[in-house]
This record gives C-alpha cells, structure tokens and sequence, in this order.
C-alpha cells in the first residue's frame, strides 16, 4: 500500500489536519478516563468498565470524551482514504476506522447503566434502559470494528517494505484487543454471578483500549512524520 504524498497539492494542509485528528483523538480519549479513573470517588479502575464514568454528575467528561474521539477517528479516516489511494486494504482499512469512529458516538450519545451496581454508588442492580442498551451493543462493534481493522492494515503492511515492522504490530495489536475484551465481558459475568468477586474488569478493558487506541495514534504519527517536506523541498 502507498503512500501518496502531494505535499504540493493544494488539499495538502487539510489531508494533515485530518491525519493529525488521529493521533490527537485517542491519545485525548486515554489521558481523559486514565485520570478520571484515578480521581473520581467512589469509582474503581480496577473493577469498573470506562463507561462507567459517564455515570454521575460528572459523567458528561467522559460523554464528551466518547464524542470527541469518534469524530476525530472519523476525520482520521477521511485522511487516510485520501492518503492511502491505491492498494491493499485502501478501502476497507479507512471504511472500518470511520465506522469504528462513529460507533464511539453512538457510545457517547447512548449513556450505559449502572454497572452491576458498582457504581454510581447506591445505583441499583439490573437495572436497563434502552439507552443502556443501546450502549452496551455498541461496546463489542467498538472493538470489533477495530480489531478488524487491525487485520486488514497487517495483511496491507506484510507486504510493504516501507512499513517493516508494521504487518506484525497490526497482527499483534488486533489479537490483543480481541482476547482482553472478551476477557474483561467474561470477568464481568462472573463478578456480576459472585464467582469471581472484585474481577479486573477494568483493567482487561483498560488494557484492550490502551493497546487498541495507542495504534490508531502511532499510525497517525508514522503518517504525519512521512508527510513531512524533506529538506531540500520547495515550499
């Protein structure tokens, strides 16, 4: 897959705006629940999915956040269309983030309920609304969107040499993303059934995120460091 850089073509600045939109969307997404995690009462990083921390009066931070980094991811995907022309994956790689991206609005807008009755506080069990609902069917899109695209830029990148290194990384990131989200749903089930009291829910998702997300923003950053003028370039 090439990479077509017409850093003489007058849509140059915008194509870098959008490809910077995906460095800067889940690197803001991460920072945001990492220190809302660690910083809201009565809210376990441990044991509570992210989600949970649009509950509260405070829920709208992380509302926001789901907001926010979708459409930037979305933005992100306009670029990489625009940057990836031509080749493996050129289609379905960009069409897979922009889906992944509005899946995270669609989280956003649909508030999940209260988890297992960890949290909020005092919040009751069981209880489900379709709003809840709604969120809760858009938590394995999420990943499965992303795992998914984690697989087609692997098989784009195996045959690149310009992205030594990349085929591997795509391969590892997506299985990595896949098996601890299905871990942290499977933890959840048993704390929620008391077999497993105090599960590292959180922590699986966390780490599903963290790993998923991060390559989205070193994909952007690889981009954005190849779009660079090389020195002897004109202006």
């Amino acid at each position: 897959m090439v990479v077509e850089n017409r850093q003489a073509a007058d849509y140059f600045p915008v194509i870098w705006l959008l490809i910077a939109c995906g460095a800067i969307g889940p690197i803001l997404f991460i920072v945001v629940f990492v220190i809302e995690g660690a910083t809201r009462p009565g809210y376990s990083a441990w044991r509570n999915f992210v989600s949970d921390l649009s509950e509260s009066s405070l829920g709208w931070i992380q509302i926001a956040s789901f907001l926010v980094c979708g459409a930037l991811v979305f933005c992100f995907a306009f670029g990489l269309r625009r940057v990836f022309r031509s080749g493996r994956g050129a289609t379905w790689g960009p069409l897979l983030l922009g889906a992944f991206g509005l899946s995270l609005i669609v989280a956003g807008i649909f508030v999940t309920d209260p988890s297992l009755g960890y949290y909020p506080l005092g919040s009751p069990a069981g209880a489900q609304t379709l709003h809840g609902t709604i969120h809760g069917t858009a938590a394995p899109v999420v990943f499965g969107l992303l795992t998914a695209a984690t697989f087609v830029f692997a098989s784009c990148f195996a045959h690149d040499p310009m992205w030594r290194g990349w085929g591997a990384y795509s391969l590892v990131t997506g299985v990595v993303c896949v098996l601890t989200f299905i871990a942290c749903l499977a933890t959840a089930v048993l704390d929620e059934h008391g077999v497993l009291p105090n599960s590292p829910t959180g922590l699986l998702e966390r780490i599903a995120i963290i790993v998923g997300w991060g390559w989205i923003a070193l994909l952007a950053i690889r981009l954005l460091r190849q779009m660079r003028p090389s020195p002897g370039a004109k202006a």
